[in-house]
């Protein structure tokens, strides 16, 4: 971690969660004065809370969804991290309001409340799924996005930087495919593969804290920051698995879930007409156009689009050897095979 963050009070929202655990973890070893967890779930706080077992960790029992518990949590705070979510699709498929309510309302209640509490910089996290999407989860994260966004357009004097930040699946995330493959492996049975062909990007936690830290220290009001990501078949992703768990590769393919695609976007051709490409990401500034268009009508930019998205099936596709090459550089993967072979740990 490169930023100044040493004294500094940090809040993050959704902070039981596999990032937030992992940035709590990154910010107490850099010198944070107070990291802030804002959680509904007290048992997965309390059981934090023994584990870590630093006073520099505060504990606030409340929801997003709630604007006064929000506001509360971040009352003298220097900067927040937003990754409070529903996040599994086919659940909100069946609670569509329910993914508003968290995702996009709670969202906006995070960036108000940052705005009142003069918060320096907010960076909320968003998903691949927000582009083109197809399912009540990608839609209510691409329309956080733009609560993030409009905040940029609407307030540009403002003290407080909201940014955003998005990338794929994170691998050994909760709730992820790669700890289901593995509990399935261990219990004697098949992968559940819902299609072989499908592909998703694969991306470590390390890396996805990586790009918030970058953002928070680089981003411009209303930025997008979007990390660059090889992929591959859920097919490789469970023979990979089969092979480091010397189990015949043999897969039960169930079909594809509620609103689950084929193929996943990080950026749409739209935004790489105008994104800034650094190397590992990439940078999409904000639109920061006001609504009287014919002030652009002969100074605009006609310049046209990216002739593709960048998406899981032109995006650069790991191979089995190569996935679990990748596999093993997980540690959570590491202590499973080690439960298996001591030698190995």
């Amino acid at each position: 971690m490169n930023y100044p963050i040493s004294g500094r009070r940090v809040l993050i929202t959704g902070g039981t969660g596999s990032f937030g655990q992992t940035m709590v973890r990154r910010l107490l070893a850099n010198g944070v004065a107070e990291v802030r967890v804002l959680s509904r779930d007290e048992a997965k706080q309390d059981a934090m809370r023994r584990v870590l077992g630093d006073q520099r960790v505060r504990y606030h029992v409340g929801d997003v969804r709630d604007y006064d518990s929000v506001l509360h949590a971040s009352r003298e705070v220097d900067h927040i991290f937003h990754a409070a979510a529903l996040k599994q699709v086919p659940s909100c498929e069946f609670f569509p309001l329910e993914a508003v309510r968290t995702n996009v309302l709670g969202s906006a209640n995070v960036i108000e409340a940052a705005d009142r509490n003069g918060v320096g910089s907010v960076v909320v996290l968003s998903t691949d799924k927000a582009v083109q999407p197809v399912n009540a989860m990608g839609m209510s994260k691409a329309l956080m996005e733009k609560v993030a966004q409009s905040y940029a357009r609407n307030n540009p004097r403002s003290a407080t930087v909201v940014s955003c930040v998005r990338y794929g699946n994170v691998m050994y995330s909760r709730g992820s495919v790669i700890p289901l493959f593995i509990e399935q492996l261990k219990a004697g049975r098949a992968p559940t593969v819902t299609d072989p062909r499908m592909t998703r990007f694969l991306m470590s936690l390390d890396d996805s804290v990586g790009l918030v830290e970058h953002a928070f220290q680089h981003a411009r009001p209303g930025d997008v920051f979007i990390r660059k990501a090889a992929a591959c078949t859920v097919g490789d992703l469970a023979e990979a698995l089969c092979q480091l768990f010397d189990v015949p590769a043999k897969l039960d393919v169930v079909g594809v879930r509620h609103g689950e695609k084929q193929d996943e976007t990080l950026a749409s051709r739209e935004e790489l007409a105008r994104a800034e490409d650094f190397g590992d990401f990439f940078r999409v500034p904000v639109d920061a156009r006001g609504l009287n268009y014919a002030l652009y009508v002969s100074e605009g930019d006609f310049g046209l689009g990216a002739e593709e998205d960048f998406n899981s099936a032109n995006a650069p596709r790991l191979d089995v050897p190569q996935i679990v090459d990748l596999l093993l550089t997980l540690p959570e993967v590491r202590a499973e095979l080690a439960l298996r072979d001591p030698v190995l740990a």
